[in-house]
């Protein structure tokens, strides 16, 4: 089946590395303008120049933003409707999978963390949807992780923070659906990204050794591809899934033990 998002245009958060820049190269692959967001403005710069190869007559731009910050929030949407006139596609990908044991974990740690994650969707999803609501056309994608629905011991902050944003998904999918913008959430599993590179060299492990450990528990066997994760992103995104919303997909190879 082939795509299109012609005409549309995105934002997607934590766009420069990993499961973001992925979604965001498959937008631009279907025809769509992307706005990526990302803190950094050398590795921004770098991400949009290689996003410029995958475009296909549509337009891509970096919006430099902390999105735990309302009003860097405030300025990604600005620079978006300046650059596209409209925003049709919000991707809510930014944050990281922040895991300790309750003992360590700190009401300040708690709160950066809904702040970078269920916070920045919030105030984003605010910003974008009266404008959805008036085209009667809209799609809003929140990234999460299968420990959203099943979360294991020394798993907080994010799985806290990533249940709170399921929760999210299902009340807005209701509320929005008579205007006709669609919510949903895909839930990684263990897809290819650089927290697992990081996470590799903390441990001064090699990454090949990291990833072999932890695709024991995949039923498929191996760890997924961002350019998986984000064929789904699009369908999602597009006139495709036109009669799907309020769900918390799996990309995970079967790992979660709930569906």
């Amino acid at each position: 089946m082939e795509i299109s998002l012609k005409g549309r245009s995105a934002i997607v958060t934590g766009g420069s590395k990993g499961i973001g820049f992925a979604i965001a190269t498959r937008f631009l692959q279907s025809g769509a303008d992307v706005a990526i967001v990302g803190r950094t403005k050398e590795t921004l710069d770098e991400a949009v120049a290689a996003l410029k190869i995958s475009a296909k007559g549509g337009k891509v731009i970096g919006a430099q933003g902390d999105v735990g910050s309302a009003a860097d929030l405030q300025r990604v949407y600005d620079e978006t409707m300046k650059a596209f006139g409209k925003v049709d596609i919000i991707v809510n990908n930014a944050g990281t999978s922040r895991a300790m044991t309750f003992d360590k974990l700190t009401d300040d740690i708690l709160r950066d963390d809904m702040e970078q994650k269920l916070f920045a969707a919030v105030r984003l999803i605010r910003l974008v949807f009266p404008q959805m609501k008036e085209r009667r056309w809209g799609r809003i994608i929140n990234v999460l992780n299968i420990g959203a629905k099943a979360p294991r011991g020394g798993s907080s902050p994010t799985s806290i923070s990533r249940a709170a944003g399921m929760a999210l998904t299902k009340a807005l999918s209701h509320e929005f659906a008579p205007h006709n913008v669609l919510v949903n959430a895909m839930l990684v599993g263990f897809i290819e990204a650089d927290q697992h590179v990081q996470a590799a060299k903390r441990q001064n492990i090699p990454l090949a050794d990291y990833v072999k450990a932890r695709e024991k528990d995949i039923p498929l066997g191996r760890i997924g591809k961002a350019e998986e994760f984000a064929n789904l992103a699009c369908f999602l995104a597009s006139d495709a899934g036109g009669y799907i919303t309020g769900t918390a997909t799996n990309v995970d190879g079967g790992r979660s033990p709930v569906v």
